[in-house]
Order: C-alpha cells, then structure tokens, then sequence
C-alpha cells in the first residue's frame, strides 16, 4: 500500500513515515503542503492520502477539495489527521469525501493498523 503524508511539520511527516513504512510494511511518499500535495497525488497515485487539516496557505479543506475536483485524484481514499476531532468535526469532513479522521498526537504502533481499519471500514 502507498501512502501520500500530507503534514507541514516535518516531525510529524518524519514519525508518520517511520511508523507507517518500518511498523506497517507500506510504501510513503511526503508533501509539506497542500498544494505540493495535490501534485504528489497525481504523480505517485497513492492508494490513500494522509492529510493534516490545519496548514499553512492551503489547508487540509482546500486540498480535499483540489484532490476531489481532479479527476486523477479524486478517487483516492482521504483520512484526516487533526487534532481537533469532535464528532461534528468528523461529520463534517466525512461529508466532504473523507473515508475517516485520526487523531493528533497518533501513537506510531498503531498508525497503520488504524489506517488500514479505515479504509476496510469505508
């Protein structure tokens, strides 16, 4: 599985690679913006997307909505990961095309099995 991480802090991009190559054997790529991002998207093709919902210029909403709006894009899974992850908020961004939302800080052991129950679950 190929995962695209979309996260303007490197640490975060840095523990997220890490848990996700080393602990869940997946393949990752990296974007430090959202308009980075939707370019990585069309070039590398992922099976999911990775994305942090406060960055920067073009944020988590804007970037969901450039993936969706392309159609080489548009079809790839989008899960969240935010810090902020009231059930309204979670609505609201599964509304928009997210298959789910992780939550910030994320514990790196589980990072790929969460991810892989998402994207099993939608």
């Amino acid at each position: 599985m190929k995962v695209l991480v979309i996260d303007d802090e490197d640490d975060i991009r840095r523990v997220a690679r890490l848990s996700l190559s080393a602990v869940g054997g997946m393949d990752v790529c990296e974007a430090s913006s959202g308009s980075l991002a939707v370019r990585k998207a069309r070039e590398e093709q992922p099976d999911v997307v990775l994305l942090d919902m406060m960055m920067p210029g073009m944020d988590g909403l804007a970037t969901i909505r450039a993936l969706r709006g392309d159609p080489e894009t548009a079809d790839i899974p989008v899960v969240f990961l935010t810090a902020k992850a009231m059930s309204a908020e979670v609505d609201r961004l599964k509304g928009l095309g997210a298959c789910g939302v992780l939550v910030k800080p994320f514990d790196p052991l589980t990072l790929p099995r969460l991810l892989r129950e998402l994207l099993d679950g939608s």
